[in-house]
């Protein structure tokens, strides 16, 4: 690995950190500073001339912020001879523009894409797109993670005799599915109709959820809307026990806190794709690491082995 280096961004340096720790490589100065006209500037501190680069960079809030020192850092590898520059995001906060459902309204997933390569991304590794489209955004390649294995592992660890997965949506049923085949359970849906970003009504509950241990799977979890919502169709349908799981937990405006207080609530889990504050976390919350997940692809990808083999 003497030929990698890997650089991170201000968004996630715990999880760089650990990524590195995983690798056996050591996590190289990033110094990022700000002119008097508020301009940032980034400056890569290691030699790049003909190595393998690696950018860790999450677009967690503020994603602008984050999203320009991005492009900052790719330029400056660029620009400092780098042999290739693959950018692992964990999270891409764009990815839900991804489609024209309004008139005259962007689709800024594909906007993005096209910066990232512009400015010198040559791969992207990434986990949980928000939906499979988004991968066809990007024309260098995509190494698309999940985190299903990491979610499944923990779930594993209780009785699953009377347990069923629930999709809030049909968009993210086939994702909800691959899990619940991974636990040896089955899987139900929402009928989920969306109105605002804050707004949604989930009509009825598809699947048999009546009496069970359910296990709400859903790709970020940011307001909680959708999930608050869903929680009122399960009571209705007198299930025994509620576990909310996510790939991103982003828990903005209080979600977390929020989500901890609903006694129907046993357990809410995430991964570390987003920097979750210690000051915010709950008793009820527990997070997993994607860390080696992400490493081993980093070691792959370097060493041009198979990035799909992971998930065989």
């Amino acid at each position: 690995m003497r030929d990698i280096a890997v650089f991170s961004g201000s968004a996630h340096p715990d999880l760089a950190t650990e990524i590195c720790e995983n690798l056996g490589v050591p996590l190289l100065p990033t110094r990022i500073s700000r002119f008097a006209n508020d301009c940032l500037e980034v400056q890569l501190q290691e030699n790049c001339r003909g190595r393998d680069v690696f950018l860790i960079q999450p677009l967690v809030p503020p994603v602008q912020e984050h999203l320009v020192e991005l492009l900052l850092m790719l330029d400056a590898a660029r620009g400092a001879s780098a042999g290739r520059i693959t950018v692992v995001m964990p999270h891409y906060a764009y990815a839900r523009s991804d489609k024209k459902d309004a008139p005259r309204i962007s689709i800024g997933g594909r906007l993005v894409a096209d910066l990232l390569q512009t400015a010198g991304a040559g791969r992207i590794l990434a986990m949980t797109l928000h939906s499979p489209q988004v991968h066809g955004f990007f024309s260098v390649p995509v190494d698309h993670l999940h985190a299903l294995r990491e979610l499944a592992g923990h779930f594993r660890r209780f009785d699953l005799s009377d347990a069923v997965v629930v999709s809030p949506d049909l968009g993210n049923a086939k994702e909800a599915a691959a899990f619940a085949r991974r636990l040896g359970v089955p899987v139900a849906a929402g009928a989920k109709q969306r109105f605002s970003d804050d707004r949604v009504v989930i009509s009825t509950v598809i699947g048999e959820v009546a009496g069970r241990d359910v296990i709400v799977l859903d790709d970020e979890i940011a307001k909680g809307s959708t999930v608050f919502e869903l929680l009122d169709r399960l009571r209705e349908q007198k299930v025994r026990s509620v576990r909310v799981a996510c790939t991103h937990g982003l828990f903005a405006s209080k979600a977390l806190e929020r989500l901890s207080a609903e006694e129907d609530i046993a357990e809410i889990v995430c991964t570390n794709t987003v920097p979750i504050p210690a000051e915010n976390r709950t008793d009820k919350l527990t997070v997993l690491s994607v860390a080696p997940a992400l490493a081993e692809a980093m070691r792959r990808i370097h060493n041009g082995e198979s990035v799909s083999a992971l998930f065989a």
